[in-house]
């Protein structure tokens, strides 16, 4: 593990097999705050998906890494990079905090790493977040990390038996950097 990927609250990892348990609590818990639903999957599906995640490479930026809490070493979440297009330099990325580890800093200090490293990095231009209109935690954090709405999909997605609307928010590589600061040995993005 890398001082990179290691912060004050949390430590970004690569998935491990045994990591099944908690993404199918993730999923319980984003669908109680309001996600999509999804189909019930078996446990032996989470188990055979974290061991493929395990041994996964990264392709063309997108990846999944958990969350961490460096004081206990509790798997609090993940975060990940969903979509990537290095030619027009833009990036969508995902993150999922666990039901009861919520409102500690944890997202905003494990996207900020994510953020970081792909702007810094791999030198990305700007970033991309799609999120339900209802989500006002959500909607929250990204105005805190620096995210300006862009535009909103009216009834976009269908969801507990009525259509709603679709936020999307993005972030440029300049406008993360006055706002997050390099502490330490990164470099600034252009530099």
């Amino acid at each position: 593990m890398t001082l990179f990927w290691s912060g004050k609250r949390v430590r970004l990892r690569g998935v491990e097999p045994d990591d099944w348990t908690a993404f199918a609590q993730f999923a319980v818990d984003e669908e109680g705050m309001g996600d999509l639903p999804q189909p019930p999957r078996s446990a032996e599906s989470f188990r055979a998906w974290a061991r493929e995640q395990a041994v996964a490479e990264s392709h063309d930026d997108r990846f999944r890494l958990v969350i961490e809490a460096v004081d206990t070493g509790a798997t609090v979440g993940a975060v990940s990079s969903n979509q990537a297009d290095p030619q027009a330099g833009w990036f969508e990325y995902g993150v999922t905090i666990a039901a009861d580890h919520r409102r500690m800093g944890y997202a905003t200090e494990a996207v900020a790493m994510l953020l970081r490293f792909l702007f810094t990095e791999r030198r990305y231009h700007k970033c991309e977040a799609r999120i339900l209109a209802h989500n006002e935690a959500s909607l929250k954090l990204h105005r805190q990390l620096g995210f300006t709405e862009e535009g909103r999909l009216r009834e976009h997605v269908f969801f507990a038996g009525r259509h709603r609307d679709l936020v999307l928010m993005g972030l440029l590589a300049d406008e993360f950097a006055r706002l997050h600061p390099v502490e330490g040995p990164h470099p600034e993005p252009g530099r």
